[in-house]
């Protein structure tokens, strides 16, 4: 059998940067097209997100692509993926692995094995593939450890009479390689979106690899400006153990995140107890987007009051949440030196979203609104309470206020 054709393949997909589905779904069919007669395919790799640690899926000769899977760093260890044949690969360094399912081997308790048998299967093999100059063992948990080493495993399973022949392995060492190298090539790209996304937010991971990077390339756009405060968090942070007081952080920034993304908000930077989010008004849709983003004021409030009462009833401290909601333009884009970017939103509307907050406390509201916003707010103003006018930190005109009508 000739490789060479498929390796040409393989190459201009990873190129291309063709999709990862893709590759695998024309690989697996170019394999029975050699006479592999493949029935299965298994492709996971590990990631470098902070919230995910590792993505797989597998592939059939019946359907094609048919399952996707996706870990997070606490699920790694968990008995079925520890069960898994790649886990004693991983940890041993073992790069290639076969197993007969008609008595040639000795079974192992291994549960993805018996299903495979149970379909039919006669043989499996796999492989760990490293990306890197390091071994794939990953039998250490520590942080440094996993941000060294990515990795890909592979397996193929086929149903043909007395397994794999001699001449079928011969191939499959000459294409994996390639295979490998293109799975790299397109999957690098989303391994770094994902990295970029989980600091910088999803649009500005996105325009930071579409190549938005010079300093000052910004760009003004009408936003809703969404501010957030933990109130009391210096007497916290002054008194509870540093562990505590990131955990006290940890659960208060996830009731904070999750209804904002989920309607289309960017959060886009923490600012120690603080959060800066912005959703953004495209055709004019003013009214849709600010019913959006009170939405997900309101279910940051009741997700925090139900954490207090969480931690209450569990012995912990507790605090309470201070949000600011405005309308206007902002700057939108890259800001900061020649050596350090941040990409954020700057300009006055940014600025009276956070004085409009400091107001929060003495005017005992949890939730304050800009009379801009009110007014942008047709579909959602029979909600809103006017609190007076106010005078905000360096502005000098008084400004009408609003909160939830009771």
């Amino acid at each position: 059998m000739n490789s060479a054709p498929l390796n040409g393949w393989l190459a201009q997909g990873g190129l291309r940067n063709m999709p990862l589905e893709d590759i695998v779904e024309g690989f697996g069919r170019r394999l029975n097209e050699a006479g592999l007669k493949v029935e299965r395919i298994f492709v996971g790799m590990n990631t470098l997100h902070p919230m995910v640690r590792a993505r797989s899926l597998i592939w059939d000769a019946a359907g094609g692509i048919g399952q996707h899977f996706e870990f997070g760093h606490a699920e790694i260890e968990s008995a079925g993926i520890q069960q898994s044949p790649f886990a004693a690969m991983l940890r041993d360094g073992i790069a290639e692995l076969r197993h007969r399912f008609d008595g040639a081997n000795d079974r192992l308790d291994i549960p993805v094995f018996d299903e495979l048998q149970t379909a039919g299967m006669t043989e499996w093999i796999g492989w760990v593939q490293p990306f890197g100059e390091l071994s794939p063992q990953v039998g250490s948990s520590t942080e440094a450890d996993h941000a060294e080493r990515l990795w890909l495993v592979f397996s193929a399973s086929t149903d043909r009479p007395g397994g794999f022949r001699d001449g079928d392995l011969v191939f499959l060492r000459e294409v994996l390689p390639v295979f490998a190298v293109a799975v790299k090539a397109t999957s690098l790209r989303g391994i770094g979106h994902g990295l970029l996304a989980a600091y910088l937010g999803n649009d500005p991971a996105s325009r930071v690899l579409s190549g938005t990077v010079l300093r000052g390339e910004v760009q003004s756009v009408e936003a809703v400006v969404f501010f957030t405060d933990l109130r009391g968090f210096t007497a916290l942070a002054d008194t509870m153990p540093g562990r505590e007081l990131i955990v006290l952080l940890d659960d208060y920034f996830n009731c904070m995140v999750q209804p904002i993304v989920a309607r289309d908000g960017e959060v886009l930077k923490f600012m120690g107890d603080g959060m800066l989010a912005a959703f953004g008004v495209i055709s004019g849709n003013r009214a849709e987007v600010c019913a959006e983003a009170l939405a997900a004021a309101e279910e940051v409030l009741a997700r925090v009051e139900a954490l207090n009462a969480e931690r209450r009833n569990a012995g912990q401290r507790a605090t309470s949440l201070d949000i600011s909601l405005h309308i206007g333009r902002v700057l939108y884009g890259n800001v900061g030196s020649d050596t350090r970017l941040d990409f954020t939103v700057i300009g006055p509307a940014v600025n009276e979203a956070s004085r409009i907050e400091a107001l929060c406390q003495p005017l005992d509201q949890a939730l304050l609104i800009s009379q801009a916003f009110a007014e942008a707010a047709t579909a959602s103003r029979d909600r809103l309470v006017s609190l007076g006018r106010h005078r905000l930190r360096g502005v000098r005109e008084e400004t009408e206020l609003f909160g939830l009508a009771v």
